[in-house]
């Protein structure tokens, strides 16, 4: 859906594209509920989920930001955080390191406002400006971003020195 909702936001339609975002949240949100309810939880999906979601966000934040419905520093931040997380994944993973990947509470925050910041953004242009809820927004997201990162780091360099100091990590 990724696609669809970046070209409603071009031909600023942006009531369609906030249909579009919801519409793949809710399915999104039906999936895990169901692959978790009959255990149907596979591998591949556990890797591609989150994968289209951070597409679709991170599609969301560039075009908002492009289309200034949003600053461009948030979405620097939103991205760089993301880009962060998945190299220190791929750093984990080159040195032999296993990880079960899972999200904190932090993170989830930073999920739920970062969600809440692009619905906004979708439900009026002009009214994101003009309203201090909107700035709320933008400074929140980007706090609870950014500390979440920084709470990601923390624990990706723990596991690191944990696991080079047991002697754990192939060499």
């Amino acid at each position: 859906m990724t696609p669809l909702f970046v070209i409603f936001l071009l031909k600023k339609y942006n009531g369609l594209a906030l249909m579009v975002f919801v519409v793949a949240g809710v399915s999104d949100g039906l999936d895990g509920f169901i692959a978790r309810y009959f255990n149907q939880r596979t591998v591949l999906g556990a890797y591609l989920d989150p994968i289209a979601d951070k597409l679709l966000l991170m599609a969301a934040y560039i075009s908002l930001a492009v289309l200034s419905l949003l600053p461009a520093s948030l979405a620097v931040v939103v991205i760089s955080r993301d880009v962060v997380i998945v190299l220190g994944i791929v750093v984990l993973s080159i040195l032999n390191i296993r990880i079960e990947i899972k999200p904190t509470i932090v993170s989830k925050f930073t999920t739920f406002s970062q969600l809440t910041t692009i619905f906004w953004a979708l439900l009026d242009p002009q009214l994101i400006r003009l309203q201090f809820i909107g700035q709320v927004l933008y400074w929140s997201t980007a706090a609870l971003t950014t500390l979440s990162g920084l709470h990601y780091m923390y624990i990706g360099l723990n596991i690191m020195q944990n696991a080079l100091g047991n002697g754990s990590a192939k060499k």
